[in-house]
């Protein structure tokens, strides 16, 4: 069993301006199945428009956001709202607020 707070996780750069990336819980808990990140988007950007083999499961945790769908649709999201992503399907999150979006 591993227990850690995010707070003793340092923030990397994810590659995309104004997003960072903590991996919380992963490969260096000995977890390849399963990975726990958190993103934090900064007002006016957002992750980039991807696809992976993989369900995607988010919990919006801070700030106001948007769900983008493969269709370009987007859904409103705030804390507390779950979003599922299914394999293969084109999606991003961008930030709608003016504080960060996590």
């Amino acid at each position: 069993m591993r227990i850690k707070r995010r707070d003793d996780v340092c923030p990397t750069a994810s590659g995309y301006a104004g997003v960072t990336k903590q991996v919380v819980l992963g490969p260096a808990e000995g977890s390849d199945e399963i990975i726990l990140r958190y993103f934090s988007v900064d007002e006016g950007s957002a992750t980039p428009y991807h696809t992976h083999d993989f369900p995607h499961l988010v919990k919006v945790e801070a700030g106001e956001g948007a769900a983008v769908g493969p269709d370009g649709s987007e859904s409103p999201v705030s804390p507390g709202d779950y979003v599922f992503v299914p394999p293969n399907e084109t999606h991003n999150f961008r930030n709608t607020g003016t504080r960060p979006f996590e």
